[in-house]
């Protein structure tokens, strides 16, 4: 008889995760092969389309980058909580936050005539601001109370939905429809085309300066986390409460920041949004960025360079998705994408032992 058994590996290959993100990424593909066949569609020409569209066209890195901008600046969010093993889930109600908060300075606060780089400044300190707003309320609850942060900060996003509604579909709202006035010019992000005179690469392309707020995000958060003692602590409070406690470190007050942060770079992400994309505040602005970034910051194994990469690729896939019919079948892939990195997992914490059992009549004869 054989028998399989899970052993716990006491230290992990480093090319392992690698080798387990990309056999779970194939893996999902597969399963979306066989949806695609399911739908009537050649599996090979629907991702020879998506790729096409996604990376290989003129326009493709301009359209894969605007899409690419929010899922980078939620992962990185997302991903320093995860590192404390704090599991915010709320980044999408933590991104809509920081759409409203934006929205409110360009529309309400701030005149029209106000320098571009004061308004973009305080669109993007209000944003931050509320999407850390709305990521302390459940690290406060973890904290002081032990309230488990995956309940409240997924409520939490929901409520959000529901305040953003409230806005567009009442005091805010333009001619009965569920969005507000248009921004003034100096509140939108400046497009990389408008530096064409100084760099001809970026002629033709639309994608805004949004992008750059993530790599440099990501910049500062590998230095932080490398080199600075709140990234040493978050890795220990990770690892190991009880010893990090006992070493003197501040659990609680660890917490609220960490979920402070994660949760104001979801708000700059909602942030950048409006300001790059729509140029106001509408009804589902969002096709739930936030949740996305999640898988983002699995398949980046929460390492902020790798996430650039990452965040790019699945822009791509958001953009290839367009062209695919039926619609829901590109946030399929995405979802088993997510279901396969976590089940990889396993992979990476155990081994699998195959262990050969003697037979009755074999003990017998011996």
């Amino acid at each position: 008889m054989i028998r399989f058994r899970l052993e716990r590996r006491d230290n992990a290959p480093r090319w392992l995760p690698l080798v387990t993100s990309l056999g779970a990424v194939l893996v999902a593909l597969m399963f979306g092969a066989i949806l695609l066949a399911y739908g009537g569609l050649n599996p090979l020409v629907a991702y020879q389309q998506m790729f096409k569209i996604g990376f290989a066209e003129s326009y493709s890195i301009s359209d894969t980058l605007v899409k690419s901008t929010p899922l980078l600046l939620a992962g990185l969010g997302v991903s320093i909580a995860f590192r404390m093993r704090l599991w915010n889930i709320g980044a999408e109600g933590q991104l809509l936050m920081g759409a409203w908060a934006a929205t409110a300075v360009a529309l309400f606060v701030l005149p029209d005539t106000a320098p571009r780089f004061i308004m973009l400044g305080a669109m993007s300190l209000a944003g931050f601001a509320a999407g850390a707003f709305w990521g302390v309320i459940p690290g406060w609850l973890k904290a002081r109370l032990g309230v488990n942060e995956i309940i409240s900060s997924l409520m939490l996003t929901y409520v959000a939905t529901l305040f953003i509604n409230y806005f567009v579909y009442g005091p805010w709202a333009v001619g009965g429809f569920p969005l507000t006035e248009k921004f003034p010019r100096n509140a939108w992000f400046p497009r990389l085309l408008d530096y064409v005179d100084a760099i001809p690469f970026f002629r033709g392309m639309t994608a805004h300066i949004g992008f750059f707020y993530g790599v440099i995000a990501a910049i500062v958060l590998y230095i932080l986390f490398q080199h600075s003692k709140w990234g040493y602590e978050l890795k220990v409070i990770g690892d190991n409460p009880s010893a990090a406690r006992y070493a003197g470190m501040n659990l609680n007050r660890t917490i609220v920041l960490t979920m402070l942060i994660s949760g104001g770079l979801a708000g700059l992400a909602g942030m950048s949004e409006v300001a790059g994309v729509v140029h106001r505040l509408q009804e589902n602005f969002s096709p739930g960025y936030g949740f996305t970034a999640i898988i983002v910051a699995w398949l980046a194994r929460l390492n902020p360079l790798t996430m650039i990469i990452v965040a790019y690729l699945f822009g791509g896939l958001l953009v290839g998705g367009d062209a695919i019919q039926p619609a829901g079948i590109p946030l399929m892939i995405q979802g088993m994408i997510m279901f396969c990195v976590i089940s990889a997992e396993l992979f990476t914490r155990y081994r699998i032992r195959i262990k050969r059992n003697a037979s009755v009549a074999e003990v017998s004869n011996g």
